[in-house]
């Protein structure tokens, strides 16, 4: 049984008499459409709750086709502006979004922590994380659109970086507003203009990012916001002929439709998708570290994130120790009210996705796993939400359903291996390449391991420790392309080639 944070403590209700007040507004006038620099109102609106108890707290603009389309066209009519923009100037808007977001950091991670039910411990840090973004991609905005000189014997080439356009970026629901800004600041940086479709079911600090954005000096237009449905306001942004690309995070059968609805534009895109990744744990690795690695890579974030180490592949002489250990560390996650800066674990982001991640413990039980602790709903007081205990699954191998669907929630599953080679091919036998994790201290085993896991991301005697220079995306069913970095900007820019002829070169005559 997972252990439950105090509903009562006087630290939880400091922050909710603070949240109500940053709610107020909320409650009053809804979650908006947000077009052109100011607040555009929708024919229709849906109702928006908190997972903590699934009661509604506001409503939201749902979007249609006519108010993507409004968006895409004040897109479009302010991209020629701020691709002009001197990238300078560029830089220092950005760094005034970065510290308009830490000034309203407190107010961010409240509501963030409110709408998507993810510990407050761990919401604090992602809007900080949020205005890192702005600052590292401010800062690479003067040289967006540099290239490199490749001569010749009789020319002289160079290239050069334009934005693309328009782009629609799409973003999801377990931490909204620190992806919000991962494809929003390098777009804006790269000199593209956006239209942002956040996920319906946690809308509320994408609304207070393109507000913040727009109180720190962003143009009019450059940033659009349209809140709605993937199956109306998605598809029409994917299918618009003004948006040039597509940024997406989320799961790659979306990924898949996505790709449809946009290939008649020909969008180009740029996928986040699902993940099924392994930590890998040999016997000589430091076990107390990679204890520690791999409990935090799957129950924080209450398990909802791509990066997750939702399988741990446990080398067989240590598997009895090593999951046992996992069981009694899985047992003591701590449960509770997400504004209680003691819970470890809240409540999951909808009761459909609770269902989702609960049909998994009989699926296991039926795959012939056992269950080593959790596999049940919680109740924490004051009210029962979407919660659910932190669950470790044992004995498990990879033909299992549990070992190959991403479940991505607070689940892990065990599966011992005899060797590296076992290892290898276990960790490579689904369909999805984000990430992989490697403990062992045999310096040339972590290397083969490393260059032979088929994923886009590999850490070794590491959790997921970001740096933004460096590329982050997947393989396989994990994605397409890379952020971070100048990768970025090979995704939001064009590269063009300028050849300038020295006059050495014979022309070739026809028609003489």
């Amino acid at each position: 049984m997972n252990e439950m944070s105090s509903a009562g403590s006087p630290e939880l209700q400091a922050n909710l008499a603070k949240l109500e007040g940053y709610l107020a507004r909320f409650r009053e006038d809804g979650v908006g459409h947000f077009i052109n620099g100011a607040r555009a109102e929708a024919a229709k609106r849906f109702d928006v709750a908190s997972p903590i108890d699934n009661q509604p707290f506001c409503k939201a603009d749902e979007g249609s086709a006519d108010d993507i389309d409004q968006a895409a066209q004040a897109a479009a009519e302010a991209f020629a502006g701020w691709k002009a923009t001197p990238g300078a100037e560029r830089r220092e808007i950005l760094h005034a979004i970065a510290d308009a977001v830490v000034a309203n950091a407190e107010e961010i991670a409240l509501l963030e922590s409110f709408d998507t039910g993810q510990p407050l411990r761990f919401m604090q840090k992602a809007a900080l994380r949020g205005a890192e973004n702005f600052r590292f991609f401010a800062d690479k905005a003067p040289e967006a659109n540099n290239g490199l000189s490749t001569p010749s014997d009789s020319q002289i080439n160079f290239t050069v970086r334009q934005p693309i356009g328009p782009v629609g970026v799409i973003t999801p629901w377990n931490t909204p507003f620190m992806l919000s800004t991962w494809k929003v600041a390098p777009a804006l940086a790269a000199g593209c203009t956006v239209v942002h479709k956040p996920a319906e079911w946690s809308p509320v600090t994408a609304s207070r990012l393109v507000e913040i954005m727009h109180e720190a000096g962003l143009p009019a237009g450059v940033c659009n916001t349209v809140h709605g449905m993937g199956e109306v306001a998605g598809k029409a942004l994917t299918e618009h002929p003004l948006i040039k690309a597509i940024a997406f995070v989320g799961e790659s059968a979306t990924g898949s439709a996505i790709m449809r609805q946009g290939s008649e534009t020909l969008k180009r895109v740029h996928f986040e998708l699902g993940g099924k990744n392994p930590v890998v744990v040999f016997a000589d690795a430091d076990l107390e570290r990679a204890l520690d690695a791999a409990v935090f890579m799957i129950y924080s974030l209450n398990g909802e994130r791509c990066t997750s180490s939702s399988r741990v592949l446990i080398e067989r002489s240590i598997y009895d120790e090593f999951s046992a250990k996992l069981a009694e560390r899985a047992a003591k996650v701590r449960l509770g009210h997400p504004l209680d800066p003691a819970t470890e674990l809240g409540p999951l982001i909808h009761p459909r996705h609770l269902e989702k991640v609960t049909s998994y413990f009989e699926v296991a039980k039926s795959d012939g796993a056992s269950i080593k602790t959790g596999g049940k709903m919680a109740a924490p007081a004051p009210s029962p939400g979407n919660y659910v205990e932190a669950t470790l699954f044992g004995d498990a191998n990879q033909s299992m359903r549990i070992a190959n669907e991403e479940i991505f929630g607070p689940v892990l599953t065990a599966i011992p291996f005899e060797d590296e080679a076992e290892a290898l091919h276990i960790a490579n036998a689904v369909p999805y390449g984000l990430a992989g994790y490697v403990w062992t201290n045999d310096s040339a085993r972590a290397l083969r391991m490393a260059q032979n896991i088929d994923a886009g991301m590999i850490w070794v005697n590491s959790e997921n420790v970001r740096h933004l220079p460096t590329p982050f995306g997947g393989m396989k069913a994990s994605g397409i392309g890379r952020d971070g970095g100048d990768y970025s900007f090979d995704f939001y820019m064009e590269t063009k080639n300028i050849a300038l002829a020295t006059g050495a070169h014979k022309v070739p005559k026809l028609g003489a």
